[in-house]
């Protein structure tokens, strides 16, 4: 993991994880970043330690919680419509019915971002709208061709995800951090997936070497499709790197993708497969 500054970027090279070319750099716009290396799980402060309504009277705040909570919504949106496409491909009946539960689970945190969005005066649907070319296009390059290839993905790809938002969610207001968190919670993704692709490898070893390159890209498209949102959203990349909530500097950033880095190689081992 390495990261610097060139200009108003700041480049994070992720090195030696077997990624695809394209999924090894994300790069994101800045404004501003602080003198002092940010410490690990501080203390909330400034706009971490406040509520919805002081923190959004800041206009740049408000506006990059308004493109967190669309990019989230339109997420758990498209996560429903892919969980029940995929539910086709299912072996089982059981397995169908498990997956149906899961893509209800998904729409009901949809639901609890579009109503917070009417909540706080915006529009759901031009708050997602931002987010949409991106997102699909993720899902158009990351179709998986069979029931396995599509639990990978909702494994990796979302937990990926996810990932991400937790480290935003710790510089949110209080409110705001909380209902974050809560869309986050595993709707069975992870128990699931585990389960039957480590059965699957099991009863064929040589399942593991095409998962494991399809995991791969995976990693590589997320980084690639996240990179391209943020950077072209303003207030959003000001927040991750500083300047609208509690601001973190280039070492805190590096930390941040290592963690998530880490956090695959780990979810990778889960399954039984190489990062």
């Amino acid at each position: 993991m390495r990261v610097r500054r060139i200009g108003h970027m700041v480049v994070v090279t992720v090195h030696d994880q077997g990624l695809p070319r394209y999924g090894r750099r994300a790069i994101v716009r800045f404004m501003e970043t602080p003198d002092t290396p940010a410490e690990s799980a501080p203390e909330p402060t400034g706009v971490a330690a406040q509520d919805w309504a002081k923190a959004s009277a800041e206009p740049h705040y408000r506006a990059a919680v308004v493109d967190l909570l669309g990019a989230l919504a339109y997420g758990e949106l498209a996560a429903f419509e892919r969980l029940a496409e995929d539910a086709k491909l299912a072996p089982t009946l059981g397995d169908k019915a498990e997956l149906a539960k899961m893509a209800s689970a998904e729409f009901h945190h949809f639901e609890q971002l579009r109503d917070r969005l009417s909540a706080i005066g915006e529009e759901p649907t031009e708050a997602m709208e931002p987010f949409v070319a991106a997102l699909d296009g993720f899902h158009r390059q990351t179709a998986p061709s069979d029931w396995l290839e599509g639990l990978v993905k909702a494994y990796v790809g979302d937990s990926i995800a996810s990932d991400f938002y937790r480290e935003v969610a710790a510089r949110l207001d209080a409110d705001t951090r909380e209902l974050v968190l809560g869309v986050l919670d595993d709707t069975g993704h992870a128990s699931f997936a585990v389960e039957k692709v480590r059965a699957a490898i099991d009863a064929d070893p040589r399942v593991g070497g095409r998962l494991a390159l399809w995991a791969r890209r995976l990693m590589g498209e997320a980084l690639s499709q996240s990179q391209r949102v943020v950077a072209d959203r303003d207030a959003l990349s000001t927040m991750l790197v500083g300047g609208v909530a509690d601001g973190f500097d280039l070492a805190e950033v590096g930390r941040m993708f290592s963690r998530i880095t880490e956090a695959h190689t780990k979810r990778m081992a889960a399954l039984g497969l190489a990062a």
